[in-house]
């Protein structure tokens, strides 16, 4: 089993910049493709990026490319969201993820999630 924490959310301006972070605990999660996801109210839940057990590989979705960076701390047991340039859009509880499957891509597929943090981006 892995416990996983989302931390780091909160209001902020657009144009303004947050870093997520995703603490882990049970296990180390140098196993784990991580990935990150968002879901709106009313949407459906959106692929945002994930990040190869190394930290070698990353893939981000169209949305955020360019303007969200995914790291890991595997020494920390901890996975990041750096996100910068936000937009109103950008508002939605964000989730951390972990793949047992070794394969880093798009899709929501995940053995583990955290409970979320939100993020609120003002106008």
């Amino acid at each position: 089993q892995v416990q996983l924490v989302e931390s780091g959310g909160g209001l902020v301006q657009a144009g303004g910049s947050l870093r997520l972070s995703c603490a882990a605990s049970g296990r180390t999660i140098a196993s784990y493709v991580m990935k990150w996801f968002r879901q709106a109210p009313g949407k459906e839940r959106q692929f945002l990026a994930a990040i190869g057990r190394t930290g070698t590989i990353t893939y981000y979705g169209d949305s955020v490319k360019g303007r969200f960076t995914i790291s890991r701390d595997n020494a920390k047991n901890t996975a990041y969201l750096q996100m910068s340039s936000l937009k109103p859009e950008d508002t939605a509880v964000y989730y951390c993820a972990a793949d047992g499957l070794p394969i880093v891509g798009p899709g929501d597929r995940y053995d583990y999630r955290g409970q979320g943090t939100q993020v609120a981006v003002s106008s």
